[in-house]
């Protein structure tokens, strides 16, 4: 083989590493950016509820518990609410039973951290919230119920997640699975 054919096949080796190196990252640039601009996100990244955009404040509402203390927001303690808005007519069959025993597996699940999240429970609340420490049971409050997207679900009772500062953030609809909740919840309580 001649010098000038071994110099002719280097080069043309050498050009498809090139081409092939080209390829493969503006390739994977591509894809990615298809990918984000298609609206895709890897499942450990999505939320179960529907996220609020924007965010409801709740910040300046003057909220009050069945016993008639007042109930703070404090957001340098880091607490974030689960908040249950149910209607009257909905608790008449024992829903609000079965969604006051969800909420409460749901905060015992979460261990070390269920001192960082209140169970809110708007008006009236079956008896059983009594027993249920995390719980803490609001006067209803027709300002508050307003304020929050499709709180009067014929379904049933809304579930909202609310941030340490008074923000809700996530809502989710009447008999969702309550494993969403908690591994949204879960994930929120590890942002500093």
């Amino acid at each position: 083989m001649t010098t000038s054919a071994t110099d002719a096949n280097r080069t043309a080796r050498g050009r498809l590493v090139l081409i092939a190196l080209f390829l493969l990252f503006f390739g994977s640039a591509f894809g990615a950016g298809l990918l984000r601009f298609s609206g895709w996100m890897p499942a450990g990244l999505k939320n179960n509820g529907e996220l609020l955009n924007p965010p409801v404040d709740l910040r300046q509402s003057s909220l009050q518990l069945a016993s008639g203390e007042a109930y703070a927001w404090q957001p340098e303690t880091r607490i974030w609410r689960i908040l249950a808005v149910p209607s009257s007519a909905g608790c008449a069959t024992g829903a609000c039973d079965e969604l006051l025993a969800q909420l409460d597996k749901v905060w015992r699940l979460f261990g070390h951290n269920a001192d960082q999240v209140h169970v809110l429970w708007l008006g009236e609340a079956p008896a059983a919230a009594a027993q249920l420490p995390e719980v803490r049971v609001l006067q209803e409050d027709a300002s508050l119920r307003e304020a929050l997207p499709r709180s009067a679900d014929p379904a049933g009772a809304p579930v909202y997640v609310v941030d340490p500062n008074g923000f809700v953030i996530l809502r989710y609809p009447p008999n969702a699975d309550p494993a969403g909740l908690r591994t949204d919840v879960a994930r929120l309580l590890k942002l500093k």
